[in-house]
């Protein structure tokens, strides 16, 4: 709001909820709330017909059409979410048109994007040529909030962290395309080293080779995407996948009735017949009774008599529900995103690994680093674009110098600092 300030630009904030929209702009006087259901067509485009620029942060299903109207009547546009394939499809009449839509313009995808980018292209200025790229994001919990033995607290969408690695995933090693079903994904991490903050786990994301093209990167032979957890989480949530509670296809018979002892015991093999639940999980997981991963599952309470209380929910849904309460940031609470990059290039010779990495607190539970990564981006980039200073018209990603050059700088203000470090390669 204060760059509204300074330029004497209004901000309108549009909300299915009048008193959230209004919450947000918090009386700016550059600021102006208003209420919209985004499946009215015409409360939509006269919304869209008022403005400048477009921030569409809806759920990325809804995009296409709130794109549509933006062609239409000739407004810039600018999503944090992944550009499907229905955008792309659009990219001809925006380009005619003269406008910018700029699409993964967040945190992942976004400034990954933009921080990879910012380096890959220094790399190859050097006459350098890369033989590996990896990039890896978390959301956490910082150390000084951490407080259960999941060592997580959820700072985003819960449902995509109970859905999270669902599908194949598919990475280049030693120039081998690499498939990894769902059921092996959380079986599939590695060990990665934080500078300040010691050791995490990553598992793989589930397309690493979409952005080989965008980033430039056409012959390279490794490139890997991942997601950072604790050590210890991807065993544990391996564990979840297995007993079959991250499924979200089906709903689960009178599950308002059922208590989350029953819906396990509902999954367990009849072969396995002796002992309590508990100890049946352990034998099917082939885990100790006291081992790291059943005193997670434990501390989650999936073998208590509570009753779940959510009619015809589905797995998933009942996994969400448990979470939200296990794994909820308390008011001073600290979330703490972790961004990470690992370059291998052949330069003069010789071959050189570079890290770089983006270590982001929280303030607390409700000023998070999380949706400052993700906010402060799109501000920068609206900005960029309302002064005139983005010259490239059509759909696109922030893989560009004119780009990503500025916005970069400009979350240097806001402590988004990455720092490098150079490793001898193992």
């Amino acid at each position: 709001m204060e760059q509204a300030k300074e330029h004497n630009w209004t901000v309108t904030v549009a909300d299915a909820d009048l008193p959230t929209a209004r919450k947000k702009v918090a009386g700016h006087p550059q600021g102006k709330a208003a209420w919209l259901d985004v499946q009215k067509v015409n409360d939509r485009r006269d919304l869209i017909g008022r403005a400048d620029v477009v921030v569409s942060l809806l759920p990325p299903h809804l995009h296409l059409e709130v794109a549509k109207d933006c062609i239409q009547l000739n407004k810039h546009l600018i999503t944090a979410s992944y550009v499907s394939k229905s955008l792309y499809l659009l990219g001809d009449e925006v380009r005619q048109r003269d406008l910018i839509f700029m699409g993964e313009m967040g945190l992942d995808p976004g400034i990954d994007h933009m921080s990879a980018m910012q380096k890959i292209h220094a790399i190859h200025e050097q006459g350098g040529r890369l033989t590996a790229f990896r990039s890896y994001t978390g959301g956490l919990v910082a150390p000084e909030s951490d407080d259960n033995p999941w060592h997580y607290k959820i700072s985003w969408n819960p449902r995509n962290v109970v859905l999270a690695g669902q599908g194949t995933a598919q990475y280049l090693q030693d120039g081998k395309l690499k498939y990894i079903p769902y059921n092996r994904i959380f079986q599939s991490y590695r060990h990665i080293e934080v500078p300040g903050l010691g050791k995490y786990e990553v598992y793989p994301n589930r397309d690493s080779l979409l952005y080989r093209e965008a980033y430039g990167l056409e012959g390279i032979p490794n490139i890997l995407r991942g997601t950072i957890r604790a050590p210890g989480f991807c065993d544990a949530w391996d564990a979840l996948v297995r007993i079959g509670l991250t499924d979200n296809s089906y709903p689960i018979v009178d599950s308002e009735s059922l208590t989350y002892h029953e819906l396990v015991e509902a999954y367990l093999s009849p072969k396995i017949k002796s002992g309590s639940v508990r100890d049946r999980v352990a034998q099917f997981l082939g885990e100790d009774a006291e081992s790291e991963v059943m005193h997670k599952l434990d501390w989650l309470g999936l073998f208590s008599k509570k009753k779940i209380a959510l009619p015809s929910a589905t797995p998933a849904v009942i996994l969400e529900d448990l979470l939200l309460r296990k794994w909820k940031l308390r008011p001073d609470d600290k979330d703490m995103v972790i961004m990470q990059h690992e370059f291998e290039y052949e330069l003069k010779g010789e071959h050189q690994l570079l890290v770089s990495s983006m270590i982001l607190k929280g303030e607390d539970a409700v000023h998070t680093a999380m949706s400052k990564l993700v906010g402060l981006p799109i501000g920068i980039f609206v900005k960029l674009v309302m002064l005139g200073k983005i010259r490239s018209t059509g759909l696109q990603i922030p893989v560009r110098k004119e780009v990503y050059q500025p916005v970069l700088t400009e979350l240097r203000n806001y402590g988004v600092e990455f720092v490098e470090t150079s490793p001898q390669p193992s």
